[in-house]
């Protein structure tokens, strides 16, 4: 039996949705925040494009990863 994904039980961060998240949108407020610190939001496959759309029209998108793909300085 194999461990479970880390990712497993991550939820989309989408106001009111509740399923799993598949994706990362990672951002960062360079007004605000360090150039080493990396903001996360989840997404599912539904909100993927929204959240992406929303930080990327204010432009602080870094990049939209797979949750598989986070790591520690991720958050």
């Amino acid at each position: 039996m194999s461990a479970p994904s880390p990712a497993a039980g991550l939820q989309c961060s989408a106001k009111g949705c509740r399923a799993q998240a598949q994706h990362a949108v990672v951002w960062r407020n360079p007004r605000l925040h360090a150039e080493s610190r990396r903001k996360v939001w989840l997404a599912c496959d539904d909100h993927r494009d929204q959240l992406r759309d929303f930080v990327q029209l204010r432009g602080l998108l870094i990049e939209v990863i797979d949750v598989d793909q986070l790591t520690e300085a991720d958050g």
